[in-house]
Parts: C-alpha cells; sequence; structure tokens
C-alpha cells in the first residue's frame, strides 16, 4: 500500500447513505441480523406489520355496529397495534384498490370509509329484516294503537327484556295476550301458550321463557285478574270499558 493511500483508494468504494451491507453484497455477521431485524415494527402479537395485509384494515371498518362512520388512522392503528405511517400505507393501499373513500377533515385531518351504495344498502336492510323476521321479531305494526291509553300506556311501562326492536315485539306480544284476555275473560296459562306465542313469538325461543317475560307484565295491565296462589285462572274484569277496538 503506498503511503498515505488507504484501503478505499485500493478499490473499494464507500456505501452510499442509508444503504445497507446486504445493498452491497455484503453478509451481515450473525451479531449483525438480529439487531436489522430489530428495527423492524412489530406488533403486540409479535407480527411484522409490514407483512400484515393491508385487507387487515378491513376489519377495523367491517367490526363496528355503525358501518357508515368514518375511521381515522388512530382508529386502524389501534385495531392493528401498528404505528401510523402503518396505518397509513394500508388505508391508501385500500383506497387505490377501490375498497375505501377518504377525504380531508379540518388542516390536518382526515377519515377513511367503507363506500355503501344504495344498492348494498337496500340489500343489507332487507338481509337484517329477513334475520329479524327468522327469529320472530317483526318490523311495528302500531298494534297497541287500537287499546284504550292507559291500557297503551301501561304496555308500554311494562318491565319486559330487550332493546329496540325485540323489545317493540315483546311489547306487541303483551298486547296479544291482554285481548286474548279480554276476548276470553277466563284463560289458563296454556290457552296463552296455544294461542298467542304460535304467532307473537317475539324472539323467544321456547314457550315457557315467552311465559316468563309476558305473565309478570300481564298481571300489572288494568282490569286483569291473575290467578291466586296455586291458582290457573286468568279472568279479565273490565267489561267494556277496557274492551280493545282492534282491526
Amino acid at each position: 500500500m503506498d503511503k498515505g493511500s488507504t484501503p478505499m483508494d485500493k478499490g473499494s468504494t464507500p456505501m452510499d447513505k442509508g444503504s445497507t451491507p446486504m445493498d452491497k453484497g455484503i453478509i451481515p455477521t450473525p451479531d449483525v441480523l438480529p439487531r436489522m431485524a430489530s428495527e423492524r415494527e412489530r406488533n403486540a402479537n409479535g407480527e411484522f406489520t409490514d407483512r400484515i395485509p393491508a385487507d387487515a384494515a378491513l376489519d377495523a371498518f367491517d367490526g363496528r355496529e355503525d358501518v357508515a362512520r368514518p375511521l381515522t388512522a388512530a382508529d386502524v392503528m389501534e385495531a392493528l397495534d401498528c404505528s401510523r405511517r402503518t396505518a397509513h400505507n394500508k388505508l391508501n393501499a385500500l383506497v387505490d384498490e377501490g375498497e375505501l373513500e377518504t377525504r380531508k377533515i379540518g388542516a390536518r385531518g382526515r377519515v377513511w370509509w367503507r363506500p355503501i351504495t344504495a344498492g348494498e344498502r337496500n340489500r343489507r336492510l332487507a338481509v337484517e329484516g329477513a334475520e329479524g323476521r327468522s327469529a320472530g321479531v317483526d318490523e311495528p305494526d302500531g298494534r297497541t294503537d287500537g287499546l284504550p291509553s292507559e291500557v297503551e300506556q301501561a304496555i308500554r311501562a311494562a318491565d319486559l327484556p330487550g332493546s329496540g326492536r325485540t323489545l317493540d315485539a315483546r311489547r306487541e306480544a303483551l298486547a296479544a295476550a291482554y285481548e286474548h284476555l279480554t276476548s276470553h275473560p277466563s284463560a289458563t296459562k296454556s290457552d296463552f301458550l296455544d294461542d298467542v306465542y304460535p304467532k307473537y313469538p317475539a324472539a323467544f325461543e321456547t314457550p315457557e321463557g315467552w311465559w316468563n317475560a309476558i305473565q309478570p307484565a300481564l298481571k300489572q295491565l288494568p282490569a286483569v285478574d291473575p290467578p291466586e296462589e296455586r291458582g290457573h285462572l286468568w279472568q279479565f274484569l273490565g267489561g267494556d270499558r277496557f274492551t280493545p277496538t282492534l282491526g
């Protein structure tokens, strides 16, 4: 080696800024490989986030009750347990694929959402309606409208399990049980189960489950005389004053 020369002067070339030994054909020693792997981002499950497919971000959109609500990058970061940069990369890839839409909000914010066409929305509503009917939950049809106001108010105040359409269906079942008693002023438990439950199951899987929810509420309605202890006969004492005028 000439005086003053360096190894670089003898044909070696410096590595470009930002390059790695592998880029220059140099195989790292075993002690270097762990350091290189540790620099890659992992989530809480130990997965490299750069290997998580972009479609995985769609789970954050599909796993919500309100599927129309836009999400932020922070929502996807939480769902995938990844960095903001990784979340943005996944979201932008899905926008390019047409799976998501995006828009800027305010000075620095941005949101993403799954586009829902009118046809897709109608299909979803049809599926939800079919599922509700198969579970014995029909759309409310104003069944209590023909009842006297005090009876209607008592039915709406009744302590019945459920919420939303399920609760509406159970109020209708209670109204049907009340109507049955006004038409048959003396009735037994089996009468209600044979004549009312099949038409108004109200999402209860068994007649006994239905009766356990309906009969305590039925006791509280006007002019209803429940059986005494060990008794079996339900009676209606209201006469014409409480007779509903249902069509």
